[in-house]
């Protein structure tokens, strides 16, 4: 009767649930133990900065690419560091332009520097210094980053997912009135080199059919898409193209958060979605 009871005491005690990885240090005794690299990035006919934070353990390690916005005043590096505690590597960079990487920052060379990272990671030689599992590759972006992700992740089948947060469209922003796109690039100039509002403007108006994401459904339909927005009005931006991927037979996750645009107050929440995400991915062969 005792053993029974005590089989009965087993059933019904409360499951204690798995620990949250990214809050936990990995251990000191890993080999090698998590760090940091600096990258240099060939592009454009320049090398972009990168930083790799790179997971403990022998590897190779899934990896994300966080794209930033503009100018990239929040760069999710809390993100990244929280899955490199989950056992990711997380790649930040920044675009040619901005935030002291050299060369002229242009809408259009966001999305060759997002591709020439991905190239860079997939070299034998970098991916083999870095333990990156070049299978198991994602692509993120924040805002216009995720602009960027769109239109990168659209041509690139390899991917093993997308992940678009608080995502514009810069096709739709091309259709606005010059003198307030003109205003807009004014509030957003700082850490910004080699162009000017007034050239940003331009750039926008001259590409408002090329730039719009939603001609990359097909594209995105190719590999699972995680779609995060949060109260900054971008979501009208998000929904044409979460629709035009379902229905080219895209599989989307959908999550919306009462937040803004930083997701200033719903860090956790954000990582966690991010999380239980990328955990559900196969790898790509």
């Amino acid at each position: 009767m005792r053993q029974l009871a005590f089989a009965l005491s087993l059933l019904a005690a409360p499951v204690q649930a798995e620990p949250n990885p990214m809050l936990a240090d990995p251990p000191a005794t890993a080999v090698p133990r998590a760090r940091m690299e600096v990258l240099h990035i060939p592009t454009g006919g320049v090398e972009i900065n990168g930083v790799a934070y790179l997971a403990a353990g022998p590897g190779p390690h899934p990896t994300i690419v966080i794209c930033h916005g503009l100018p990239g005043n929040e760069k999710n590096l809390d993100l990244a560091q929280a899955l490199r505690r989950a056992g990711w590597n997380a790649i930040t960079f920044n675009y040619r332009g901005s935030w002291g990487s050299p060369g002229a920052y242009r809408y259009a060379h966001t999305v060759e520097d997002a591709r020439a990272v991905l190239a860079h990671l997939r070299r034998p030689d970098v991916a083999a210094r870095l333990g990156v599992d070049t299978g198991h590759i994602v692509l993120a972006g924040h805002s216009m980053g995720g602009w960027v992700t769109s239109m990168v992740a659209a041509d690139d089948p390899a991917l093993a997912g997308a992940i678009l947060i608080s995502a514009s469209n810069r096709g739709l922003a091309g259709l606005l009135p010059r003198a307030e796109l003109i205003a807009r690039a004014k509030a957003n100039a700082e850490a910004l080199a080699g162009t000017s509002p007034e050239t940003s403007a331009d750039e926008l108006m001259a590409n408002a059919d090329n730039f719009d994401s939603r001609r990359r459904a097909a594209g995105l339909a190719r590999q699972p898409l995680l779609v995060l927005t949060s109260n900054d009005g971008f979501k009208a931006h998000s929904d044409p193209l979460v629709a035009a991927a379902r229905a080219a037979g895209g599989t989307v996750t959908e999550a919306h958060q009462d937040t803004d645009h930083s997701w200033s107050d719903a860090r956790l929440a954000l990582a966690n979605l991010v999380h239980d995400w990328l955990q559900k991915l196969p790898r790509r062969r």
